[in-house]
């Protein structure tokens, strides 16, 4: 995948017009659904540096509101009560969910029937129930429905993919994702956030949600769109003076035919973390981070890999190709055939702590 071109400056207002309509290259025009999601911030900061025009953002919380407008200098015409009633005033290219899982449903339910694309923050849905629901909206009125992980832009990643997908490293034996911080609360989440990220109705969960999709969805992918055989996971409740509902750390094992994934997953750690590990036969692949892979032929002998280039590398470029159709997204890491596994995986894990046992697909 390329990234986009930047938009050629040149001096007639009309080759501007003709040539940003020709390639594709004119700003994407958005709504907000949300604003409690901390993410909302990556978005305010892209509409104020000219990256993205935001047409409309749908919120009930006024104090919410008012530090918005503060912050980012957000008139009130912006602002409308619901996703609804600012669809019938607007019509973005895309409307992008900023608020609790249990709510991307809600949001589905308005603007796809609409066939106003959605892209929501990770994970899709808290359940299968609304995951297939959102799916079956989705498919029946021919609206992309994707969801947008931190990861998925991170070159690391994507050059590990490329590397293990040659022949010469043949099948892949292991995967692990390490993924999390020290915890919400202790990072300095806002309170709007964390009134719904450790709710375990509103998140559906709490550390196997909020970081155990990372790894369901990186593995779903490097097993090019298989869903495990069995998921067991073990949960566990840490610090429940700080997170008295919902568990802060989680590991989860996914059984492929001729691999298996381990997932880690944790409001616990010692500093924020998001690496993935993957093994062959003969040599390894670690992305210790967005920007750094190491390739190990064995234990000690290792060296760094120059990172591709040919990736998209933000979440507003991605969604850009998929709405001028230069892309479909099929099992890549944004798509609904992806993260309705990740669902699917997700459920099943936090079934199988409840009841101490693994669960087959």
């Amino acid at each position: 995948m390329k990234h986009p071109l930047k938009t050629t400056k040149l001096l007639l207002p009309i080759l501007v017009f003709l040539c940003s309509k020709s390639y594709g290259q004119e700003l994407l025009k958005v709504a907000v659904a949300g604003l409690s999601h901390d993410h909302a911030h990556v978005i305010m900061n892209e509409g104020k540096q000219k990256k993205v025009i935001i047409l409309g953002i749908a919120e009930t919380d006024k104090n919410l509101i008012r530090r918005y407008q503060k912050d980012y200098n957000l008139p009130d015409s912006l602002f409308f009560d619901d996703v609804r009633t600012m669809l019938n005033h607007i019509r973005p290219d895309a409307v992008l969910a900023y608020n609790p899982i249990s709510e991307h449903l809600n949001v589905a339910e308005v603007c796809l029937p609409m066939k106003v694309p959605l892209m929501v923050e990770k994970p899709l849905a808290i359940n299968t129930e609304q995951a297939q629901r959102m799916a079956k909206l989705a498919t029946e009125n021919q609206t992309p429905l994707l969801t947008n992980y931190e990861t998925t832009w991170y070159g690391s990643n994507q050059t590990l993919k490329e590397k293990v997908s040659m022949e010469s490293f043949g099948k892949i034996k292991k995967m692990i994702a390490k993924d999390g911080h020290e915890g919400p609360r202790e990072i300095g989440c806002s309170e709007e956030f964390l009134s719904w990220l450790t709710d375990p109705e509103k998140n559906g969960g709490g550390a196997l949600m909020d970081f155990g999709c990372y790894g369901a969805n990186l593995m779903t992918w490097l097993q090019d769109g298989a869903r495990p055989l069995a998921v067991t996971a073990v949960t566990r409740q840490m610090k429940p003076g700080i997170y008295p509902k919902v568990e802060d750390d989680a590991v989860i094992i996914l059984e492929y035919k001729d691999a298996v994934g381990i997932i880690e997953a944790s409001w616990n750690w010692s500093y924020s973390i998001k690496g993935l590990q993957v093994y062959g036969s003969e040599r390894s692949y670690n992305a210790v981070n967005g920007t750094t892979l190491i390739k190990n032929d064995n234990p000690v002998k290792y060296r760094n890999i120059s990172l591709t280039e040919d990736y998209y590398k933000d979440h507003l470029s991605y969604l850009k190709a998929v709405l001028d159709g230069k892309i479909k997204p099929q099992n890549d890491l944004s798509s609904l055939s992806n993260n309705l596994i990740v669902v699917e995986i997700l459920e099943a894990a936090k079934k199988s702590a409840k009841e101490g046992r693994r669960i087959q697909f």
